[in-house]
Order: C-alpha cells, then structure tokens, then sequence
C-alpha cells in the first residue's frame, strides 16, 4: 500500500482520548476569552500593548514555528532525507535567530514600527512598503493554508470527516480565538501549546524507538532503508557531483539554506517578529529569539527523529508517490496506547493551531496597517482600525481555507514552504541587510530590488518546474535553496545599481536616524534593573546558543 492524501487513515482513538482533547480545546477558546478583556487598543490587539515579558515572547515566537511545517514538514523530510534535515536547525534557524535577537531587533523594537512593512515605508519609501505588504499578506494565507491543511489532516484522521469539511470546521476554531484575543490571545496560546506540543511527541519518540530496538535498532534499519548509510550523516557526500538524500552541495547548504532562506525567514518575517515587537522593553525584544534558539536545537529529536523511526515502520513511505506527511499520523496511530493517544493528538493540533495563529495574527496586523490604513481608508478613530482588523482576520482565515487545498497537492509540504521563502523572504532579507548597512541605498533601490529579486526567484523554480534547470537542482529542496541564492544576489546588485542611478534621492543622516547601522535612535532607554546581568545578555547568550548548535554535528558529521 502507498499512502496517499485520499487513503481512509482513521487512528483508534477511544473517550479518554477525545476528553483530553475537548479539555484543551475548551482552555484555548478560555485563553481567547480572557485576553478580549485586556483589548482596549489596537496596539493590544496587534502587539499585546509592548507589555510582554522575554521568556513569554520567546517561547511563543517558538511556537509560533512549530506549527505543521515543523511537525509534519520536518517528519516528512527526516523520512525523505534523514539526518541531513537537521541542517533546518542547526545551521539554518539558530545563526539567523541569534542575529535577529543581537543585530536587527534594535532597529525594528527601537524604531516603534507596528510591522515589518511600517519599517520599510521609513526606510525607503511607501512604494517598498506597499509592495512588501501585498506579498507577505499573500504568504501568509498560502502558509496559513498549510497550517490548515495540516490540521483537517489530524481530525479527518480522528473522526473521518471528508477533507473539506475538516478544514472548513479546523479554520472556525482558530478564527474564534485570534478575532477574540488578537495578539495577546495568540501568544498566550503559543505559550501553552509549545508545552502540549512537547508533551505530546516525547512519548512518540520513546514508544517509536523502543519498537525499533533503540537508537542502535534505528541505525541498522534505516542503513537497511533505501536512505542507507548517508541517511544517518549531515555533510557526508555533499561536495559538488556527490551523491546524497538531498542532492545537496555544502555550498547551497550554507549560502541557500544557511544564509540567504534562514536569514530572510529569521529575520524578516512578520509572523515571528511581531512577538519580540510585543516584548517589554528593548532587551526583552533581544532576548525573545535567543530565548527560542535553545530549545530550538533539541526539536530535531522530535520531529526528525519521528520522521525516520516511521520510515522503517513503513516501508511503504519510500514507494515512488508515497505522501511523506503521514509519517507522525501513521506512527502515532501504531505506538501510542489510548489516553497517550489523547495527549500526542492534542499536541500536534495544538503545533498546527500556533502555526496559523500567527500566520493570521501577522496578516491582520499588516493588511491593517500597512494597506487599509495607509492607502484605503485614512484618518479614522483606533477603534475604527481595531474592527477592521478583526474583520480582517475573517478574510485571512477564509483566505486560508482556500490555500489549504493548494498544499494538499505536494507530498511533502516542507518543500512547498520553502519554495515559498525562496520567493518572498530571501529577497526582502537582501533589501534589509543592504539598507541596514548602507546609508546610501535609495528609497527606489528598495522597491525595485525587492520587486526584480522576487521575480527572479520565481523565474528559477519555474525553470525547475519546466525541466530547464531540473537536473541541475535535482531536488524541489535544492531547487529552494539555489532560487533564495540567486533572488539574494539579484536584488543585492539591483539595489546597488538603482542606488547609483538615483544617488540624489537618497535619505538624510536625520531621516535614517535608528534605521541604519551607525546612525543612533533618539529614542530613550528603556532598559529595567537586572538587564545588565549576563543571562540578560544578548550577546552572551546568543554565542552560547551558536556554539551548542554548531557542537550538535560533531557526532553526526
């Protein structure tokens, strides 16, 4: 049997498993409740009123990944690639959320921005902002779809409905409690899920090992599997003609995973940048990434590791048109006795749910600000904007319903997201860095290398697409990584160009000021006692979590 989006998977959940679920659907919908009482603004509703402290906000910006491209997506990868898909960690997550935490937080916390867009507008110019507002609002609905789809898989796993139908009644819950809540209901929401999420897969990992004969009883077997021996390995084979899982060299590995599509993602995203903006002061917003890339390092052993374990229990994954994303459902439905049914299923929603939480909170937050207010409908009273961004969050989630079934169509979501990053993160990721770091850079030169770099990126996976360029990328995931690569480069070079061109328009010393490296904010500190101590720092703790995270491949080289 090959597993396919249409097999009738149903796992044997019983009444104890079901209770455990209603009991945390019923505290999510209370958590939404409860935070409409604190939403007097539309700074509460869209950045929890700044008043967020760093290990909240750090481990909601990490729940707010560990949605159904970290659970399902990276399950998927471990069972495709093996171990190389830790490389979405440990060089290709930490590095860039360390840089965001010590390098550009400051600019986008100290700035005052509402949105990752707003900054834009200040840096360059309102065209930039416009452009990048109307992209990230498109991908966060095709990401929220995956989300979604993700999500209708596990109930129609749970009670048979048909897939519409679970995603339609999946996108009313989430839709219940972001509308309530806004941002404060998200993020305390992330920050309960993240502990159900990892209380739901250690039992897969235990039961799931202990049916294969441990860690030794894994690595005999997957040696056996079609992966072999450079499934257990993370840069064996990857030099330029060597064959590897990923069809990966170590240069699109470091430069196109590494740099270009973690940095763009890391750093740029909306949906994770809006929880360090809901941080207290300017040391929690530092803090909030770094906090996350801790236990960021261990999550591989939770999804990755399931990944493989199921890859071995079955074979039938490896078949020529196998859908990857069942490998957590099928392993979770042949390991876990009822009740720790109940707590693994309950996390995996609970992981899908966080995903599209901000994935929706980001897109209200953006469209409201960066396109309704500025261009549609100006100068009315906060709490004009306040209901417009509820009713927003309807239009996102009904927006997603229809990109779920978009995402339905790939066998491994993870290479459909990062398709995505390809085409709108590492471009913007270009642009900033550029802008941060050169004064000079032209309010045009921002919209015109966003603009030309984004296209370019979709160029080359069309290319891939066609069968152009198919051999020489080999994978859709090296075809990501080769695409984030060339859109970085080709927006670099136009921004640099068009900077040259339209040299006289560039921005004043005062205009840049607190948005370009070298040029201070006026903004005065807002540092609190103890954040001069060194587990408050930045810094410190940043190198700390790079060293961990680079230690990590020693046993795996």
């Amino acid at each position: 049997m090959i597993f396919q989006p249409n097999d009738d998977l149903r796992l044997d959940v019983n009444a104890i498993d079901y209770l455990m679920l209603a009991i945390y659907f019923v505290t999510v919908l209370g958590i939404g409740f409860a935070a409409r009482l604190t939403v007097r603004s539309s700074v509460d509703f869209f950045l929890s009123g700044r008043s967020m402290p760093a290990w909240i906000t750090g481990l909601a910006f990490l729940s707010a990944n560990l949605g159904a491209t970290e659970i399902l997506g990276m399950a998927a990868n471990g069972a495709q690639y093996g171990l190389m898909t830790t490389h979405y960690y440990w060089i290709g997550a930490v590095p860039a959320m360390v840089f965001l935490g010590i390098v550009m937080m400051p600019f986008y916390y100290k700035s005052g921005v509402h949105s990752v867009p707003e900054f834009l507008r200040r840096r360059f110019n309102p065209a930039t902002q416009l452009l990048n507002a109307v992209s990230f609002a498109i991908a966060q609905v095709l990401i929220a779809g995956i989300n979604l789809y993700a999500l209708a898989l596990v109930m129609r796993a749970l009670v048979g409905w048909p897939l519409p139908v679970s995603v339609v009644v999946a996108a009313v819950f989430v839709l219940i409690y972001i509308t309530l809540g806004g941002l404060s209901s998200a993020i305390y929401n992330e920050v309960l899920q993240f502990f159900v999420i990892v209380a739901g897969l250690i039992p897969v990992v235990i039961l799931g090992l202990k049916k294969v004969g441990g860690v030794s009883g894994l690595k005999e077997k997957i040696e056996g599997s079609p992966l072999g021996d450079p499934g257990l390995h993370t840069w064996a084979d990857t030099g330029f003609g060597q064959a590897n899982p990923m069809q990966a060299s170590w240069l699109g590995i470091v430069l196109g995973l590494g740099f270009v599509l973690s940095f763009g993602y890391w750093t740029t995203n909306f949906a994770e940048v809006q929880r360090g903006l809901s941080a207290k002061n300017n040391t929690a917003a530092r803090l909030t990434p770094i906090v996350a890339a801790f236990p960021k390092i261990f999550i591989p052993i939770l999804t990755v590791v399931p990944g493989m374990i199921a890859l071995v229990v079955f074979p039938q994954l490896s078949q020529p048109g196998a859908d990857y994303n069942y490998s957590i459902p099928l392993l979770m439905g042949e390991v876990l006795p009822n009740g720790v049914l109940g707590v693994a299923l309950t996390g995996l929603l609970a992981s899908f749910m966080a995903g599209m939480a901000a994935n929706i909170s980001g897109f209200n937050t953006v469209f409201t600000y960066d396109i309704w207010k500025p261009y549609i409908v100006k100068g009315r009273p906060d709490r004009y904007y306040l209901s417009t961004g509820r009713w927003i969050t309807v239009v996102g989630v009904g927006c997603g319903i229809f990109t779920a079934f978009i995402a339905a169509q790939y066998a491994n979501i993870m290479a459909y997201m990062q398709q995505l990053f390809s085409f709108f993160n590492a471009p913007l990721f270009a642009t900033f860095i550029v802008g941060l770091l050169w004064r000079k850079m032209t309010p045009w030169a921002g919209f015109w290398g966003l603009l030309i770099g984004t296209l370019s990126a979709v160029t080359s996976y069309l290319l891939f697409q066609t069968g152009v360029l198919r051999d020489t990328y080999g994978t859709e995931l090296n075809a990501s990584f080769w695409g984030a690569g060339i859109a970085f480069t080709v927006d670099v070079i136009v921004s640099i160009v068009v900077s040259k061109m339209t040299s006289r328009t560039a921005k004043s010393t005062e205009e840049l000021r607190g948005l370009v490296r070298g040029i201070p904010s006026d903004r005065p500190d807002d540092s609190v006692a103890g954040d001069d101590r060194w587990y408050r720092s930045p810094v410190k703790l940043g190198l700390g979590a790079l060293v961990l995270s680079l230690a990590c491949y020693i046993p795996f080289w």
